[in-house]
């Protein structure tokens, strides 16, 4: 286990850390962490799903029955559906985004872990993401998990968020700044 402490607060904190405790005393961190990045994968890639887990005009009782027949559809453990089911009957659901990122900080510290976010202008490819990986390790001294996301608009290049830290070294920040420089700002 890491030295150091993590500290994960508010309101997505508190049921992280709930959950957290209850899949290590039951030993199913691994197979609760995979159902909720399943569930995550599943609300962020759909619309209308998306909108059923934000939105408070359903009801507690809609929200339930549609989040346990999509639990159900998953298969996932019995403790998370019934964990959902929780943030279902006490109108939390819309907090569930926040719950699977604290979750995933909390299990990753466990590990030894550190996360990084990586955003490119395009994917990137196997060996790309294994250097990235090998260098983030080096320098962090740490195992790395790498959250990846793509964003044409960075023309080309990567930027790199580990803790508080953020190396940028997009094209499109290469060129505003350049853009500065030739202006004297």
């Amino acid at each position: 286990m890491a030295s150091e402490t993590v500290s994960v607060s508010g309101l997505a904190g508190r049921y992280a850390t709930a959950l957290f405790e209850l899949a290590s005393e039951s030993k199913s961190l691994d197979a609760v962490a995979s159902d909720l990045a399943r569930l995550s994968a599943l609300v962020a890639g759909s619309p209308d799903l998306a909108r059923l887990v934000r939105s408070p005009v359903f009801t507690r009782e809609e929200q339930g029955r549609a989040v346990d027949a999509v639990l159900a559809r998953l298969g996932v453990n019995t403790l998370t559906r019934n964990f959902v089911g929780l943030l279902a009957a006490k109108r939390r659901l819309f907090a569930l985004p926040g719950i699977v990122t604290a979750f995933q900080t909390l299990l990753a510290n466990l590990r030894g872990e550190m996360s990084a976010e990586v955003t490119s202008a395009q994917a990137l490819k196997p060996e790309q993401r294994t250097a990235l990986l090998g260098t983030l390790k080096d320098a962090m001294k740490r195992d790395m998990r790498l959250t990846e996301r793509v964003d044409p608009s960075l023309l080309g290049g990567l930027v790199v968020k580990v803790a508080s830290r953020q190396i940028d070294s997009s094209l499109k920040s290469k060129l505003v700044r350049l853009e500065r420089a030739m202006r004297g700002a």
